[in-house]
């Protein structure tokens, strides 16, 4: 049951999505490539949530 269970944890993915909208530590290096990466991940977690909303809202409507 415990490998089970270790498929559905989430707790990765809500620290990613809170490293990523967080304002940079100015003592980590950075690049243009990270940043790029970084921007890009903003923009499509953004695109993702305002989808599910929007399908949500549908569904409501219905």
């Amino acid at each position: 049951m415990s490998n089970f269970k270790k498929y559905f944890q989430l707790g990765d993915v809500f620290k990613y999505f809170i490293r990523v909208f967080k304002k940079p530590n100015p003592n980590d290096p950075t690049s243009f490539n990270l940043k790029m990466m970084h921007g890009i991940n903003r923009i499509s977690i953004a695109m993702f949530l305002f989808c599910v909303g929007v399908m949500i809202f549908r569904a409501c409507t219905r």
